[in-house]
């Protein structure tokens, strides 16, 4: 039924709401008439430009955006719509950013805001900073910490949802719905171009790009009680060997999900731009095949 309302709703905002820039339709397809190289022909060859298309990736679902969101590079798959799970945090952060209470305001985690699925860093009584709750929420990819963050705007769980959804569908979103804030709920779903698109506006929001940019983070309860989180994306780990830095991004998995990443990378050129990986058959593979698309496009595409 939710689903059905949502997209009934979907699609009258999509008539009556004026035209924006970051409408889900604007955007060149441009794919291999973008990515096209002269660098691997004879010395002595004719020298046109030759196709370079993007490699096919393991993941069922995958895209690449230039960070400017003006063009589209690659396209795998990339309409089918599946849960997304914790990269639905990223729509959770920005609706945080709009009903932020304070950075430095404290708030004491509740018993039922201490949910299974993934690590648990924080408990029951705990008192914290809210920059804590958004640091362990983005960076260790935390539920109870993402429940309390969000809780701690003052917004019912189904009033934050609600805005969450609106939220997607001001940025033009329109295969984008949510169920909870944190993604364990399989109704979270999305495609690989929205997915690209909610990347994009949240990691151009300087504390979420910021955060996510963090390979770890440690802070302390008011209680004195000491907390370490690890960054569950592990390119920020990574070497830069063939010159290509991964600046930050979201996992996320749930069985029925499988192992997702979106990311932005960055080349040696200072030109940036957006992969995502849904459905990628393994919890290393998401961030090998992320990589190997952005390697591909900064080698052989213009834009």
């Amino acid at each position: 039924m939710l689903s059905i309302i949502f997209n009934i709703l979907a699609l009258a905002m999509s008539v009556f709401l004026p035209a924006t820039p970051a409408v889900y339709a604007s955007g060149d397809w441009r794919g291999a008439e973008a990515c096209v190289s002269d660098r691997h022909l004879p010395e002595n060859a004719d020298k046109k430009l030759v196709t370079t298309p993007a490699p096919v990736v393991e993941a069922r679902s995958a895209a690449v955006l230039t960070d400017d969101g003006n063009i589209w590079l690659a396209s795998q798959e990339a309409s089918r719509r599946q849960p997304i799970a914790s990269i639905t945090k990223l729509m959770t952060a920005l609706v945080f950013l709009e009903h932020n209470p304070g950075w430095d305001n404290i708030y004491t985690v509740k018993k039922d805001d201490v949910i299974a699925g993934g690590r648990i860093n924080l408990f029951w009584g705990e008192e914290v900073k809210i920059r804590d709750l958004f640091n362990s929420s983005l960076i260790g990819s935390d539920n109870g910490a993402t429940l309390s963050l969000a809780r701690s705007t003052g917004l019912s769980d189904e009033e934050f949802v609600q805005a969450m959804n609106k939220k997607a569908l001001s940025l033009g979103l329109l295969q984008t719905e949510f169920a909870d804030a944190i993604g364990l709920d399989n109704n979270n779903l999305s495609n690989a171009k929205d997915v690209a698109r909610l990347a994009q506006a949240a990691l151009n929001q300087k504390d979420i790009a910021a955060t996510t940019g963090k390979s770890s983070y440690s802070f302390k309860t008011l209680q004195g009680k000491n907390k370490m989180i690890e960054s569950t994306d592990w390119l920020l780990d990574g070497d830069s060997a063939d010159a290509i830095e991964a600046v930050g991004g979201k996992t996320g998995y749930t069985e029925e999900a499988g192992y997702c990443f979106v990311g932005r990378f960055r080349d040696v050129d200072g030109r940036s731009l957006i992969t995502v990986v849904l459905d990628s058959g393994g919890i290393n593979e998401r961030f090998t095949q992320a990589r190997i698309l952005a390697k591909w496009a900064f080698t052989y595409c213009q834009w």
